[in-house]
């Protein structure tokens, strides 16, 4: 076993003989500490960067470096994947010459009961405890597991009675620093409102704590205590509203108490480099800056429906104007008229600009819009988003509904969607597929076939409810029925019949929440051929708050995932909760 598998224990005597020295020194300087907190690596882990994280880790020197969180893409219950993703991530860690404490993620310990059943045990048995506490030089640390929780008082009683207890007795550290991956107090103290674990802090002298999860830095002082979200060191992300992107956080402990730096590239950069207050604008900037209040419509073979294109510029920022020119980034096959109009909007106001648009049937990249908002004084956070389209598919009236069997052999079944899209807008690399939809008064029918040209290799092996079948061959529906609300219902079936769903809420500013305790009331029916599997279902409507009536318009998108193939076949991309994205599902006679 490596020196990053062994237990913590080993790692707390190597540092045992020094603290027993230093620990009256570290109000004095003549002995600070110096450690580095290294963000999350997956969610999308991008090839390289995280090495080069280490590297400069290594470089640097620290006295020892801690995590916070989601180290290994995980989300599985296969032991084999499991071992070999651990090992390949203690590989990449294997420069450093100074010890590494672990903070477990989502991804590392999982998300849910189903996954975390297994990949607890091999977390401990491979890293460490999920929650613990250490010391060095007279400072006292603490890692708690968030991996399933989404707030902090969802936590388990078990570990919260555990924390009180071990912040109670080492009242008398020098510092105390928490670390958890999931940052809850940035939606609840940042909004003004309690957090349970701010309490216990607050309580009990906690100096700092640090988290990641958010791929994004930021950070905020509440009671005295220092919070900050460590972005990502490795894991997909967009460049902050500052330009930070990949980056690692230093912490220096000092006779002139906590230095904390974000460091992108070699440089140091100050703590404060995004606030809470400048998040909150460039939140808003991101959610509500630049939309369309009507997606381009798009035709079968393709090609635009009616070439207006409307977008509407809002501009959040409480104090300054905006005034930018709006361009747009043309791709392949694509014309708007003009390619840039000046804009010019008050303060917490909005505009509206027109352009027309030309297709020659090909969809895929879209056209993007830019545009600079100011966020804080001195400071402006570019902003890119894509032209909306919206497909259409159609789902026919029902005579009578269909015999759910998985065969697919009513007549109901007609038109299929066949055309299918890979996440990035490329082509689709899945088998054959087709989706079918068809509607009564009461319900909503369903059907899918699913060409698998090496059956013995497709994964389904999930049958609990709302277990992981996401992360295996399966079939995925988001709905909005009714546009005026601000509910969406995501469905997912795979080829045993196993459904997982949630209903996400999405408010004014297009923020959304999902609920995976909301359960919906389907019949599903699977079947499974010698080179396809198929599925039937029909969905009651009144549980999504509907009546079928020909002439609706509901928002929708679709997809199919085929893990032989590691990828999806999405009707719209990008995949999104945000009902904007999606196409269009008219309900015809």
């Amino acid at each position: 076993m490596s020196r990053y598998a062994a237990t913590f224990l080993s790692i707390f005597i190597l540092f045992s003989a020094s603290a027993a020295v230093c620990a009256a020194k570290v109000e004095k300087a003549d002995c600070p500490i110096r450690f580095a907190v290294i963000g999350d690596r997956t969610g999308g882990a991008q090839p390289g960067i995280y090495e080069k994280i280490v590297a400069e880790v290594e470089r640097l020197k620290p006295d020892f470096a801690i995590t916070v969180g989601d180290a290994i893409e995980g989300y599985t219950q296969d032991t084999v994947s499991l071992n070999k993703q651990w090992k390949e991530y203690k590989d990449i860690l294997a420069p450093l010459s100074m010890p590494v404490y672990f903070t477990p993620g989502n991804h590392d310990v999982g998300a849910d009961s189903a996954t975390a059943s297994t990949m607890r045990p091999v977390y401990e048995r491979l890293v460490a405890k999920t929650y613990y506490s250490f010391d060095v030089k007279g400072v006292h640390f603490i890692i708690l597991d968030t991996g399933i929780p989404e707030s902090s008082d969802k936590l388990p009683k078990e570990q919260l009675d555990w924390l009180a207890s071990d912040l109670k007795k080492n009242q008398k550290a020098s510092y105390t620093f928490v670390f958890f991956h999931k940052p809850f107090w940035h939606g609840t103290l940042a909004l003004g409102k309690p957090d349970t674990l701010h309490g216990l802090f607050r309580a009990y002298g906690v100096d700092a704590v640090f988290n990641g999860h958010e791929h994004n830095y930021f950070s905020g002082t509440y009671d005295g205590i220092l919070y900050t979200a460590v972005g990502s060191s490795g894991g997909a992300t967009d460049p902050g509203p500052t330009g930070l992107l990949y980056h690692f956080t230093w912490v220096t402990v000092d006779k002139k108490g906590i230095s904390i730096a974000p460091v992108k590239l070699g440089s140091v950069l100050p703590w404060g480099e995004l606030t809470t207050t400048d998040l909150a604008v460039t939140d808003r900037i991101v959610r509500i800056g630049i939309d369309f209040p009507k997606p381009l419509g798009i035709n079968e073979d393709l090609s635009v429906v009616d070439g207006e294109v409307i977008v509407k510029v809002s501009n959040p920022n409480p104090s300054q104007a905006l005034q930018d020119t709006l361009r747009w980034t043309l791709t392949p096959g694509w014309s708007i008229e003009p390619s840039k109009a000046a804009v010019s909007v008050p303060s917490g106001q909005s505009a509206f600009v027109k352009f027309r648009a030309k297709n020659q049937k090909k969809l895929y990249p879209v056209p993007k819009v830019a545009l600079r908002f100011p966020f804080s004084k001195g400071k402006t956070y570019g902003r890119e988003d894509v032209l909306l389209v919206a497909r259409k598919a159609y789902a026919y009236r029902a005579a009578k509904p269909p015999v759910l069997d998985g065969k697919l052999t009513d007549k109901i079944w007609q038109k299929p969607v066949t055309r299918f899209f890979a996440p990035d807008g490329g082509p689709a690399a899945i088998d054959s597929t087709s989706y079918y939809f068809a509607y009564d008064d009461k319900t909503l029918y369903l059907a899918a076939r699913c060409v698998e040209t090496k059956m013995d290799e497709m994964v389904a092996k999930v049958t609990a409810r709302d277990g992981g079948l996401f992360g295996e061959d399966c079939a995925g529906f988001f709905f909005q029925p009714d546009t005026a609300k601000g509910l969406v219902y995501q469905i997912y079936i795979n080829p045993l019949g196993a459904v997982f769903d949630q209903k996400i809420t999405v408010d004014p500013d297009w923020q959304t929440a999902s609920d995976p305790s909301w359960n919906g009331t389907y019949e599903v029916k699977t079947f499974k051929g010698a080179r396809e599997w198929t599925i039937e279902a029909a969905i009651p409507l009144a549980q999504l708050g509907v009546t079928g009536k020909a002439g609706e318009a509901w928002r929708l998108n679709f997809r199919r995932k085929q893990k032989r193939l590691n990828t999806s076949g999405d009707w719209q991309v990008p995949i999104s909760y945000d009902p904007r994205s999606f196409g269009r599902l008219v309900l015809v006679k």
